[in-house]
Formats: C-alpha cells, structure tokens, sequence
C-alpha cells in the first residue's frame, strides 16, 4: 500500500509527497507535529498538516533570511529569531563569528525536541554558548525590548492559526522599537502566486512598509512551498538591501553557500511586473 502525505495549497490545489514512513506524531498544546521520511525530500518536518522544511531544500530558505540581511548589516552581533524551532535559521547565523548573541523565541518546546532526535542536520547548532532558548509567546517578549538588536528574524509558520499575531501592525512596531538604530528585521512573507496567500503577503507588507522607513521584498524558489515561489521581507531604519551590500567583507569570510550569493542577493529583490504592481497597490 501507498502512503502520501498531501498539503493543500489552496482548496482545489494540494501538494502530494510520497512517505517511506511516518517517524513521528504529535499533538502538542500548540499544534499537530508530524515527521516522515521520503524518498524524494528525506525527512519533512509538518505542523498542522503544512509543509514546514524537508532535508532536501531547506537549505535554500534559511540561507536567504539569513544572510541576507547578514551581508548588509556588517556589525550585526546581537540578534532575535521568532519561531524557527527547527534550527536552521540559527545554524546559519553561529557561521558568523561576529555574532555575539542569539534570542531565539520560539512557542512549542516540542517542536524544538521533535527536530532534536529526527532533524539533526538543522538542530545542530541549538546548543552553541552564543544561543539562548525562550520557551514563550513572542507578542509577550518583544513587547519588553527596547533597542537591544541589531538583527530580527521573523520565521513564523504563515499567518492563520497560532502565527497570526506576528503579522499584525502592533507586532511589526514592537519589533521596530526592539531594534538600535540600525537594525534590520526581516520575515517570510509566504507566497504571490494563490489568491489567500497574496490578500495576506499584501497586508503584511502594508504593515511593515507603513512602520520601517525602507521596506523591500526579495524571492526564491523554494519547491516544497505553495507555488513553488516564496516572498520575504527586508524592513530597515537604515540600510538599503542593494545600495549597502558590501560583496567584498562578506566573501572575505569565506562561508560555503548552495543557494545565497552575492549575486543572487541583488538579482532576488528584482520582481516580476505582476507582484511589483501587487506591492504598489497597498505601499
């Protein structure tokens, strides 16, 4: 018999994933966690029956919320990451040794334990000296922070369910309070392509660009995700993504990539027509 893991994407379009097996499930007080194993992506972490990473391409996401806003912000030594209880986010920021602290705020201790024992490959670096763990409601934390980051690194699950209030106006001027002068956050900002997840990428970034005096959306391909195609976001006080990326410091440090590069970190935030004209209808 044939087991399939299927996301719905929109309610005419699902997802299907072929399952060797199924190595973990969870209800948590938060959220349903499962984690299979594929033939074709390896292990797939899900919450709530949607997608959160597979080993295959999960490089691709946290390298560009990563080092993005990393090669920009050339001093960035104390940073905040809401959600990412994978790991992977954190992963990549302990490459840098410049980085002197990381918060990571992060709601479900269970998916944390899940990615432990089942995804090593992106928990790896959660017990580095530099890496201390809030098991609590992020709303809650930032509300309490007054200039101390350089960096935030909103990778929340998409904005429905639990996630919903870090997408809210309130949220995003927390965050913009929690930074120093110079500080960048940047978020997910989920997909154009279907009609839900493009109401929900506009509003959010209304919000953001309404808050932040510079406020940018770049892209990647990411094929796990709906459409294949996946936004995030680059809000600043005061560095521009393009016009402040120093290509020569960031390859002094030598950091081996397979997805982020310079490069593609100029060519990301060049749009296609269709989303640059959904982007002007809510800035």
């Amino acid at each position: 018999m044939e087991f399939w893991f299927s996301e719905f994407h929109t309610p005419d379009v699902k997802h299907s994933i072929r399952v060797n097996r199924h190595l973990y499930s969870r209800q948590s007080e938060f959220q349903h966690i499962d984690v299979f194993e594929t033939p074709e992506f390896g292990r797939v972490l899900a919450l709530d029956g949607n997608v959160m990473l597979t080993e295959r391409d999960e490089f691709i996401y946290d390298e560009m919320i990563t080092h993005v806003p990393m090669a920009v912000h050339q001093n960035c030594r104390n940073i905040l990451v809401i959600g990412a209880g994978d790991g992977g986010v954190v992963r990549e920021l302990t490459r840098y040794d410049r980085v002197e602290s990381i918060d990571l705020v992060e709601m479900d201790p269970a998916v944390i334990e899940a990615c432990r024992n089942f995804l090593p490959g992106n928990a790896c670096r959660l017990d580095d000296s530099r890496v201390h763990i809030h098991f609590e409601n992020a709303l809650k934390f930032i509300r309490r922070c007054e200039a101390v980051y350089d960096l935030i690194i909103v990778d929340s699950t998409d904005p429905f369910g639990p996630s919903e209030g870090l997408f809210t106006k309130e949220f995003y001027g927390s965050c913009y309070h929690a930074l120093k002068a110079d500080g960048i956050m940047v978020n997910q900002q989920g997909s154009p392509f279907y009609h839900e997840d493009a109401v929900a990428m506009q509003r959010s970034h209304q919000r953001i660009a309404s808050t932040f005096p510079i406020s940018k959306v770049y892209q990647a391909h990411i094929p796990t995700y709906a459409a294949g195609y996946w936004l995030f976001g680059f809000a600043s006080k005061k560095y521009h993504p393009i016009n402040d990326l120093n290509v020569e410091e960031w390859e002094k440090l030598h950091l081996h990539t397979r997805y982020y590069t310079p490069r593609l970190h100029v060519g990301s935030f060049w749009l296609p027509a269709f989303l640059e004209e959904m982007l002007r209808e809510v800035e």
